[in-house]
Protein backbone atom coordinates (compact mmCIF):
# COMPACT_ATOMS: atom_id res chain seq x y z
CA UNK A 1 0.00 0.00 0.00
CA UNK A 2 2.80 2.43 0.82
CA UNK A 3 4.37 2.31 -2.67
CA UNK A 4 1.10 3.58 -4.26
CA UNK A 5 0.63 6.30 -1.62
CA UNK A 6 3.97 8.09 -2.29
CA UNK A 7 3.45 8.68 -6.05
CA UNK A 8 -0.14 9.82 -5.44
CA UNK A 9 0.96 12.29 -2.78
CA UNK A 10 3.81 13.52 -4.97
CA UNK A 11 1.42 13.98 -7.90
CA UNK A 12 -1.05 15.93 -5.74
CA UNK A 13 1.76 18.14 -4.39
CA UNK A 14 3.00 18.81 -7.91
CA UNK A 15 -0.50 19.69 -9.14
CA UNK A 16 -1.03 22.02 -6.19
CA UNK A 17 2.31 23.74 -6.88
CA UNK A 18 1.42 24.22 -10.55
CA UNK A 19 -1.96 25.67 -9.57
CA UNK A 20 -0.41 28.15 -7.11
CA UNK A 21 2.23 29.26 -9.62
CA UNK A 22 -0.42 29.65 -12.34
CA UNK A 23 -2.58 31.82 -10.09
CA UNK A 24 0.43 33.95 -9.15
CA UNK A 25 1.41 34.45 -12.80
CA UNK A 26 -2.18 35.31 -13.72
CA UNK A 27 -2.23 37.99 -11.00
CA UNK A 28 1.20 39.28 -12.08
CA UNK A 29 -0.21 39.78 -15.58
CA UNK A 30 -2.74 42.23 -14.07
CA UNK A 31 0.00 44.58 -12.80
CA UNK A 32 -0.23 48.17 -13.99
CA UNK A 33 2.81 50.36 -14.56
CA UNK A 34 2.58 54.02 -13.61
CA UNK A 35 5.18 56.69 -14.30
CA UNK A 36 5.00 60.04 -12.52
CA UNK A 37 7.08 63.22 -12.52
CA UNK A 38 6.70 65.20 -9.30
CA UNK A 39 8.42 68.31 -7.95
CA UNK A 40 9.37 68.62 -4.28
CA UNK A 41 9.42 72.25 -3.08
CA UNK A 42 12.20 72.09 -0.48
CA UNK A 43 13.08 74.83 2.04
CA UNK A 44 16.04 73.74 4.16
CA UNK A 45 16.73 76.95 6.05
CA UNK A 46 17.09 76.14 9.75
CA UNK A 47 15.21 78.74 11.76
CA UNK A 48 13.02 79.74 8.83
CA UNK A 49 9.38 79.40 9.94
CA UNK A 50 8.53 78.13 6.43
CA UNK A 51 11.23 75.44 6.45
CA UNK A 52 10.10 72.06 5.16
CA UNK A 53 13.32 70.22 6.09
CA UNK A 54 14.85 70.63 9.56
CA UNK A 55 17.57 68.85 11.52
CA UNK A 56 16.20 67.23 14.68
CA UNK A 57 19.13 65.21 16.02
CA UNK A 58 22.84 64.75 15.61
CA UNK A 59 26.12 64.09 17.36
CA UNK A 60 26.61 66.31 20.41
CA UNK A 61 29.23 68.98 19.83
CA UNK A 62 29.10 68.64 16.03
CA UNK A 63 27.31 70.86 13.54
CA UNK A 64 24.07 69.31 12.30
CA UNK A 65 24.61 69.45 8.55
CA UNK A 66 23.76 67.32 5.50
CA UNK A 67 27.36 66.08 5.43
CA UNK A 68 27.82 65.35 9.16
CA UNK A 69 27.47 61.64 9.94
CA UNK A 70 24.56 60.97 12.29
CA UNK A 71 22.49 64.05 11.51
CA UNK A 72 18.76 63.31 11.31
CA UNK A 73 16.37 65.50 9.31
CA UNK A 74 12.60 65.41 9.08
CA UNK A 75 10.78 66.71 6.05
CA UNK A 76 7.31 67.72 4.98
CA UNK A 77 7.82 69.14 1.47
CA UNK A 78 4.87 70.09 -0.63
CA UNK A 79 4.86 68.38 -4.02
CA UNK A 80 3.64 70.12 -7.16
CA UNK A 81 2.76 69.16 -10.75
CA UNK A 82 5.54 71.31 -12.23
CA UNK A 83 8.70 73.02 -11.00
CA UNK A 84 6.73 76.24 -10.48
CA UNK A 85 5.92 76.51 -6.74
CA UNK A 86 2.55 78.03 -7.70
CA UNK A 87 1.49 75.02 -9.77
CA UNK A 88 -1.17 72.72 -8.28
CA UNK A 89 -0.12 70.73 -5.23
CA UNK A 90 -0.42 66.97 -5.73
CA UNK A 91 0.80 65.80 -2.34
CA UNK A 92 3.33 65.94 0.47
CA UNK A 93 6.73 64.33 0.87
CA UNK A 94 6.90 63.33 4.54
CA UNK A 95 9.72 61.40 6.15
CA UNK A 96 13.29 61.36 7.39
CA UNK A 97 16.82 61.61 6.06
CA UNK A 98 19.79 60.40 8.08
CA UNK A 99 23.35 61.17 7.04
CA UNK A 100 24.46 57.56 7.16
CA UNK A 101 27.88 57.62 5.47
CA UNK A 102 30.88 58.33 7.70
CA UNK A 103 32.21 60.48 4.86
CA UNK A 104 28.89 62.38 4.67
CA UNK A 105 28.25 61.38 1.06
CA UNK A 106 25.26 59.10 1.63
CA UNK A 107 22.00 59.58 3.43
CA UNK A 108 19.38 56.97 4.26
CA UNK A 109 15.95 58.07 3.08
CA UNK A 110 12.61 56.92 4.47
CA UNK A 111 9.90 58.91 2.75
CA UNK A 112 6.16 58.71 2.15
CA UNK A 113 4.65 60.45 -0.84
CA UNK A 114 1.15 61.25 0.40
CA UNK A 115 -1.11 62.19 -2.52
CA UNK A 116 -3.74 64.87 -2.01
CA UNK A 117 -4.85 65.53 -5.59
CA UNK A 118 -8.13 64.22 -7.00
CA UNK A 119 -6.80 61.30 -9.04
CA UNK A 120 -4.66 59.69 -6.31
CA UNK A 121 -6.03 61.36 -3.16
CA UNK A 122 -5.38 59.25 -0.07
CA UNK A 123 -2.92 56.96 -1.86
CA UNK A 124 0.73 56.75 -0.82
CA UNK A 125 4.08 55.54 -2.10
CA UNK A 126 6.78 54.45 0.35
CA UNK A 127 10.38 55.19 -0.60
CA UNK A 128 13.41 53.80 1.18
CA UNK A 129 17.11 53.44 0.54
CA UNK A 130 20.50 55.06 0.31
CA UNK A 131 20.67 58.38 -1.52
CA UNK A 132 24.09 59.40 -2.82
CA UNK A 133 23.64 63.04 -1.88
CA UNK A 134 26.03 64.64 -4.34
CA UNK A 135 25.24 62.57 -7.43
CA UNK A 136 23.30 64.44 -10.12
CA UNK A 137 20.65 61.68 -10.18
CA UNK A 138 19.91 59.68 -7.04
CA UNK A 139 17.95 56.42 -7.27
CA UNK A 140 16.07 54.81 -4.40
CA UNK A 141 13.56 51.98 -4.13
CA UNK A 142 9.80 52.29 -3.99
CA UNK A 143 9.05 49.51 -1.53
CA UNK A 144 5.28 49.78 -1.01
CA UNK A 145 2.13 51.72 -1.69
CA UNK A 146 -1.46 52.11 -0.58
CA UNK A 147 -4.76 53.01 -2.22
CA UNK A 148 -4.35 53.22 -6.00
CA UNK A 149 -0.73 52.09 -5.53
CA UNK A 150 -1.47 49.00 -3.45
CA UNK A 151 1.50 46.58 -3.43
CA UNK A 152 3.64 49.04 -5.41
CA UNK A 153 7.21 48.12 -6.26
CA UNK A 154 9.61 50.14 -8.34
CA UNK A 155 12.11 52.94 -8.18
CA UNK A 156 12.33 56.70 -7.94
CA UNK A 157 15.03 59.06 -9.13
CA UNK A 158 15.67 62.44 -7.57
CA UNK A 159 17.54 65.28 -9.24
CA UNK A 160 18.01 68.89 -8.25
CA UNK A 161 16.07 70.98 -10.75
CA UNK A 162 16.73 74.34 -9.06
CA UNK A 163 18.90 75.43 -6.13
CA UNK A 164 19.18 78.86 -4.49
CA UNK A 165 21.93 78.54 -1.88
CA UNK A 166 21.38 81.89 -0.07
CA UNK A 167 17.73 81.06 0.69
CA UNK A 168 18.31 77.28 0.89
CA UNK A 169 15.35 76.78 -1.42
CA UNK A 170 15.44 74.00 -3.97
CA UNK A 171 13.15 72.19 -6.34
CA UNK A 172 13.79 68.46 -6.56
CA UNK A 173 12.40 66.57 -9.53
CA UNK A 174 11.25 63.05 -8.66
CA UNK A 175 10.56 60.55 -11.43
CA UNK A 176 8.71 57.48 -10.18
CA UNK A 177 8.17 54.20 -12.00
CA UNK A 178 6.06 51.64 -10.16
CA UNK A 179 4.17 48.46 -10.84
CA UNK A 180 1.03 47.94 -8.78
CA UNK A 181 -2.44 46.38 -8.81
Amino acid sequence: MAPNFVPKRLTNSLLLSVLVISLYLAEAANLKETQLSLYFQDISAHGNPNATVIPVAGIAGKAWTFTQFGTVYVTDDYITETADPNSPEVGRGQGMYVTAGLDGLNSHVTLSIVFTNKEYSGSTLQIQGVSKQFEPVREVAVVAGTGKFRFARGYATFETHFLDIPTQYSVIRCNVTVQHY
